[in-house]
């Protein structure tokens, strides 16, 4: 007669099979997931023509320089759903509109562009689209694109956040 404490059970029974079993099943789903992540979500690029982007860098560098010359920086906040922009420098007059482009930092069809209209005072207010939260790089320049400040911004806007001829990076 065997005794039950010697007695053996079925492999299934054991929990260390299904232990070592375990390791690579979760690889699997893992690589599974990853897969289908891969699949369902675009591969965008931050910038379409990144050639011909690397190219105007030049005119870019132009833009700072003259931010700089004017000794431009704007500061931008969120009132009640309404982006508030505060540009201050050696303007003699302030434009009319502004442009300023919100780009997401890993997501092109994400971005947005908005168009400021001047409330005075050197004041310019747009609605603010939904966003979702997280880092966008902004960048602002006049309608003529003479000029250019940038920044990075974080939504929600919940801190006043200040663009400059030399970009801060958070």
């Amino acid at each position: 007669m065997i005794h039950p404490a010697t007695q053996s059970k079925p492999w299934y029974r054991e929990p260390w099979p299904w232990f070592l079993v375990s390791l690579p099943a979760t690889a699997v789903v893992a690589g599974l997931t990853t897969a289908w992540i891969a699949f369902k979500t675009a591969d965008g690029l931050v910038v379409g023509d990144y050639y011909k982007e690397g190219l105007a860098i030049n005119q870019t560098l132009e833009r700072d320089d003259a931010a700089r010359a004017l000794g431009l920086i704007a500061t931008l906040k969120s009132v009640d759903g309404t982006l508030m922009l505060t540009l201050a420098g050696h303007l003699k007059t302030y434009p009319g509109q502004l442009v300023l482009t919100l780009a997401h930092p890993t997501h092109q069809g994400m971005d947005h562009t908005l168009t400021l209209n001047a409330a005075g005072g050197g004041r310019y207010l747009a609605a603010l689209p939904a966003m979702p939260n997280g880092k966008w790089h902004a960048q602002l320049v006049d309608t003529a694109s003479t000029w250019r400040l940038a920044g990075v911004l974080h939504s929600p806007f919940t801190q006043a956040a200040t663009l400059s001829f030399e970009p801060i990076v958070q």
